[in-house]
């Protein structure tokens, strides 16, 4: 059987590689070189590092290794994606996207066919039901990544293999440590991948530029001050406004007229709520209910290890989840993720709007 494996540098990555030689694979190594460049036009994703352990790790198990370059889809698909949702004032998740678009899609298409599985390290594992492979979740709850792989369809799924899914995060560095793998110690990467070293706020200005507005007290309709644009901020957002006597908390945005509405307190009912209603909602396998009028679920509305109880119901085209518990920070533009009530299955996801 060919395998693919898709290498970042990262120890996650680095330990599915190891892992799958363990099992007897022989993988080819595949680095994508994706992301912005910046003024001297290196590739913000790409570092000396990253390359580096993924040839240590071609030359240690022998290994094949291609570095593919994807950075002309990665903006058709992921960046301007990002700027157009921002700039509509959603919240968008291009982590999401680049799973769905990138990793799965166009390596897929280019690189892909000629293997029979494509290999990662994401914290995920599949299940096998009555002959049909369904996404699942890993042993390690709080670096479960299937949220982020909650875009991805049956033909994406089928192919892939996660080498670590079953291990803890403390089990993946004792390996690495143990096979003297250089990002042993490495630090996990965080935010959004094509940003690099570019500050987020300083990406957004680049593409949408500065337009001052008011942010007014949600309850009482005071001004309290001004920010530069509604797409440098977020709902749920409490770090960035500026304002004194807080915390204040981003609970609405009129894009029409630019202003950004805040909330006061350590926990202000303003910024919660129990309905989150999805459009485009798609299974990633098949939907195990059939027909219903009411289905009891666990979701997730962005990365995190803890499952909210709810019912799911369908209005139309549109699937609603009313959350057992008021849930914070329901933002349009991200995705919820709904999984089975044994919070193991990855089923399927939508559009919050």
């Amino acid at each position: 059987m060919r395998v693919a494996a898709l290498t970042s540098g990262g120890v996650d990555s680095s330990v599915a590689v190891h892992n799958l030689v363990e099992q007897g694979y022989k993988p080819v190594i595949f680095y994508i070189k994706i992301g912005m460049e910046d003024e001297e036009g290196n590739v913000q994703c790409t570092t000396e590092d990253d390359l580096y352990i993924a040839s240590f790790l071609a030359k240690k198990y022998g290994l094949e290794m291609e570095v593919v370059n994807l950075q002309n889809e990665y903006w058709e698909n992921v960046i301007s994606y990002t700027i157009e949702a921002v700039r509509r004032g959603l919240t968008p998740n291009p982590d999401m996207m680049c799973n769905k678009m990138i990793k799965f899609g166009c390596f897929e298409e280019k690189w892909g066919k000629e293997f029979d599985k494509i290999s990662t390290g994401h914290y995920a594992t599949t299940t096998e039901i009555d002959g049909k492979v369904f996404l699942s979740t890993a042993k390690d709850k709080v670096k479960d990544q299937t949220y982020f792989l909650g875009q991805i369809n049956y033909m994406q799924l089928s192919k892939l293999m996660f080498p670590i899914g079953h291990l803890l995060k403390s089990e993946v560095r004792e390996i690495a440590t143990a096979a003297q793998l250089p990002s042993a110690a490495r630090k996990d990467s965080q935010g959004i991948c094509f940003l690099g070293k570019i500050h987020y706020n300083d990406f957004i200005k680049r593409y949408l530029g500065v337009k001052k507005g008011k942010i007014v007290d949600f309850e009482t309709g005071k001004i309290l001050g001004e920010h530069n644009g509604f797409w440098f901020h977020t709902i749920g957002q409490r770090k960035g406004l500026g304002l004194s006597g807080g915390p204040w908390f981003v609970v609405k945005k009129d894009i029409e007229e630019n202003v950004i509405y805040a909330s006061c307190g350590y926990d202000p009912q303003t910024q919660y709520g129990k309905v989150v209603n999805l459009t485009g909602f798609q299974y990633i396998s098949e939907n195990i209910w059939g027909d219903f009028d009411r289905q009891e679920i666990t979701f997730k509305i962005r990365h995190t290890p803890d499952f909210t109880k709810g019912i799911l119901t369908k209005i139309g085209d549109i699937y609603r989840i009313e959350s057992d518990e008021k849930i914070q920070g329901i933002a349009s533009g991200q995705f919820g993720v709904v999984y089975d009530t044994d919070m193991k299955l990855c089923l399927g996801s939508g559009e919050i709007i």
